[in-house]
């Protein structure tokens, strides 16, 4: 059976081939009425477009990977969900992957090797050194998300990111301004990951600035930025003396906030009034948590049109460009956690 072509797509809808492209590659200026009609024709005639060919014609598959952490984690579902977006505005196609935090992995993926038709790969890595991406990013177009792991004027790719530090400060500056003495860090990361490392001196900073010591009592280790270190973590916090117990605890993502404040209910200890709770991410849970929960927000429909977008201009470019780095902006939102009263949703 021949395979199904771009012509005979344009016939079943009484379009032009140009149009038919337009409408596979999801590019604007097509009328509703007109992308209804080609669609429908993709769909009766089983069209599928084909990324070699395309390759063969163009010198590009219009093909992009995103290689995350882990897609069960709501930050990396919902940047994705915006990276399908921004790619498709562009007429790319997006394939994700999970790296699971495995340096092996990352460094596979970043090579766009399992998916050799790939014009390029965004990345969120976790443990894969920044000097062995170096060479990667030297040959083929990637785009780094989330911390960096070199100082100074030493850029090894393209990457976009938020100021962790200024974020982890902010969050921090919050609960002291709040009236809290004894704060305590959820995510100090026995692996040492570069979020948590950026996270935990932003925190630091901020307690200096406010005049409090750091305790390394208050700052229990966790081995991942799940709901279940967040409960494990608060439970031993809850156990420390009373002179020692934090009335406050920044988690460093939204899971490990959510996981701390179910042990903080099991011990029959209220929100914020015993311990105000604060996380990062701004995910949804966040937002629908019952206290709703103070989150630091990254804006990940910025980080998401920054990449997709570094990531298309060095996929076209006919000569080497030097390496940016690019800052999202977050915001605090400050909610029920910390705050308390009622947060009320917006319909």
């Amino acid at each position: 059976m021949a395979a199904v072509t771009l012509k005979d797509v344009a016939r079943r809808a009484g379009v032009s081939i140009k149009t038919v492209s337009n409408v596979v590659r999801d590019a604007p200026r097509v009328s509703e009425a007109t992308r209804e009609r080609v669609t429908r024709a993709v769909r009766e005639l089983g069209y599928r477009p084909n990324p070699s060919a395309r390759r063969l014609r163009t010198g590009h598959s219009g093909l992009i990977g995103l290689a995350v952490p882990e897609l069960t984690m709501p930050y990396f579902a919902e940047l994705a969900h915006h990276v399908r977006a921004e790619a498709a505005a562009l007429g790319l196609t997006v394939l994700i992957e999970e790296t699971l935090g495995d340096a092996t992995e990352e460094l596979r993926l970043a090579t766009g090797i399992g998916a050799s038709l790939l014009d390029g790969v965004i990345l969120s890595p976790l443990r894969v050194a920044p000097d062995e991406l170096a060479s990667v990013a030297s040959a083929f177009p990637l785009v780094l998300l989330g911390e960096r792991g070199y100082g100074g004027d030493h850029v090894v790719a393209d990457h976009v990111l938020i100021d962790n530090v200024a974020a982890a400060r902010d969050a921090t500056a919050h609960l002291a301004g709040l009236g809290r003495t004894r704060i305590a860090a959820v995510g100090v990361d026995h692996k040492g990951s570069e979020t948590s490392r950026q996270r935990l001196q932003g925190f630091q900073l901020a307690l200096h600035e406010q005049g409090l010591t750091y305790d390394p009592r208050l700052a229990p280790r966790v081995t991942e930025f799940d709901r279940r270190n967040g409960l494990l973590a608060m439970r031993a916090l809850i156990s420390l003396p009373a002179d020692v117990r934090p009335d406050a605890v920044f988690c460093f993502s939204d899971m490990l906030a959510l996981g701390a404040g179910r042990a903080l209910y099991e011990a029959g200890l209220s929100i914020p009034e015993d311990v105000a709770v604060v996380g990062v991410d701004g995910s949804q849970e966040a937002l629908y948590s019952t206290p709703s929960l103070t989150s630091v927000i990254p804006d990940k429909a910025a980080i998401a049109s920054l990449a997709v977008k570094c990531l298309a201009t060095r996929i076209r470019a006919k000569e080497p460009l030097p390496f940016e780095v690019h800052l999202a902006p977050y915001w605090l939102d400050a909610r029920e956690s910390t705050v308390g009263g009622r947060h009320r949703l917006s319909p």
